[in-house]
């Protein structure tokens, strides 16, 4: 299409989308504690509107039916599991951090007073590392989004996707997040189902597909194809592990108006995100039945391009828009409140309204390396790998700590650094040529269990008292 008109289009949706973030928090206090929790703010609903905009990124429009290409039907149940399995974790998770950190506002801010310096650095760079790769990961999918309908440049796609929702995360914080979440999901909700049914009636439904697999790869159709189940587990233990140290989820907990509200938006959110990853990996296999031309990752928009017109492909460029906003703008938000809790700690004398002022000023400031290697086009599927790795080696050390008063410090370093050391041995090269990588997965969590147990039997140090979180915790005075 005319690439005027295209870049025309995302300019005017993107900057409504700010603009409806801006006008809204404009309305609203700017006071550093409800910038980054607004706390107490959700309601079932508006959890479940924001947990699901946040969660379903451009990557539902590229990774689930590429992993149906080569995996089959496992590995696209192993997909929906992990994106709905993370919800239903943050459930007892979040109840438990509500209850011993009640004024609290990250995970970061858990570790550091649970653990002390060393997980608390270790877990931070690993948390950071995960949204870096994420929104570089979004950006880039949008940015070959645009590029599919139109001949505009990677960097000038991204440079809009990211100076716009900058505009209104920096202003407007978790509050005009959330805000923008709802009116994003209006647009992302229909026009996703809209794109499933039609795309699924081109593809002559269940009945032309299955033979069409039975045809040309009738293993991807079949539960019992061991690399396909291997795939999904893969899957499964990747996306679940890494979601639970997303510091906008942990925002959201906090936001929650109480336990009940949190329950049922988090695990209605789960449920509704894993029927649509499901949905969108069935396009994979329509992609493999019907030989279609195009690159395994763009599966979905090979069997767009085939049942509509080049001019509706602007409603799909929207609705990746709107699926590309919500989710960056989660991440954006949450580095912002990792910035200001942390810097608060670090530098007392500070005020509310100068850390505010510093936190978005080193989130506009981190925007530009993200645009950068953004507008490249590179994979970053490797990265995302070592992400989720670092996580599955954290994950257990980390949570177990909520809970367990007779587990310190030394044990969780311990454990962590041995599992890190256990799934490296066999994690994949680059080309991803050698090792194994459910093997590296599993070994980077498991070891850590054992080591911890180990330790827990060989040693008995102090009982921690989670009631000193309730007073060393407190709300951030503007």
């Amino acid at each position: 299409m005319n690439a005027y008109l295209v870049g025309l289009i995302l300019v005017a949706a993107a900057a409504a989308f700010a603009t409806s973030g801006i006008v809204y928090a404009r309305r609203r206090s700017a006071s550093l504690e409800d910038y980054i929790t607004a706390r107490g703010t959700l309601g079932t609903w508006s959890g479940v509107a924001t947990l699901v905009a946040s969660a379903l990124g451009a990557w539902v429009l590229f990774g689930p039916a590429e992993a149906a290409t080569w995996g089959g039907i496992g590995a696209v149940l192993g997909y929906a599991l992990g994106a709905a399995a993370p919800r239903f974790v943050f459930i007892p998770l979040g109840r438990r951090m509500r209850e011993v950190m009640p004024e609290g506002h990250s995970l970061t801010e858990f570790l550091w007073h649970r653990f002390g310096r060393g997980v608390y650095v270790l877990t931070l760079l690993v948390m950071l590392f995960y949204m870096f790769i994420f929104l570089t990961a979004e950006l880039t999918g949008m940015a070959r989004l645009v590029a599919l309908i139109a001949d505009i440049p990677l960097w000038v796609t991204a440079s809009v996707v990211m100076a716009t929702t900058l505009a209104y995360t920096a202003y407007g914080g978790l509050r005009a997040s959330i805000f923008t979440d709802a009116i994003q999901l209006v647009i992302i909700l229909p026009v996703l189902l809209t794109v499933l049914v039609i795309g699924w009636i081109a593809v002559g439904g269940t009945a032309e597909t299955t033979a069409g697999l039975a045809e040309r790869a009738p293993q991807l159709a079949e539960i019992t194809y061991v690399p396909g189940l291997e795939a999904g587990l893969t899957l499964f233990l990747a996306v679940l592990l890494t979601s639970i140290f997303h510091q906008g989820y942990w925002q959201r907990v906090f936001a929650s108006r109480d336990n009940r509200t949190l329950g049922r938006s988090f695990f209605i959110a789960g449920v509704i995100g894993g029927l649509f990853v499901f949905a969108m990996g069935l396009f994979g296999l329509a992609f493999v039945a019907h030989d279609l031309e195009g690159s395994p990752s763009t599966a979905v928009f090979a069997v767009l391009f085939e049942a509509l017109p080049l001019w509706a492909m602007l409603i799909v460029l929207v609705l990746g828009l709107a699926l590309v906003m919500s989710s960056a703008d989660t991440v954006i938000n949450a580095v912002a409140s990792i910035i200001a809790v942390d810097l608060g700690r670090a530098m007392p004398k500070l005020g509310g309204q100068q850390l505010l002022k510093i936190a978005r000023l080193i989130i506009v400031a981190a925007g530009i390396p993200v645009v950068i290697v953004a507008s490249q086009g590179y994979s970053v599927l490797y990265l995302f790998l070592l992400a989720d790795l670092l996580c599955a080696a954290v994950a257990f050390p980390v949570f177990f700590g909520l809970f367990s008063r007779r587990y310190d410090s030394t044990a969780a370093a311990v454990s962590i650094v041995a599992g890190l050391a256990a799934g490296a041995t066999l994690f994949p090269d680059p080309g991803l040529q050698t090792g194994h990588l459910l093997g590296s997965f599993l070994l980077a969590f498991l070891v850590p269990i054992l080591v911890s147990l180990i330790f827990m039997a060989l040693r008995r140090p102090p009982a921690f008292d989670f009631d000193t979180l309730r007073t060393d915790v407190r709300r951030i005075a503007d």
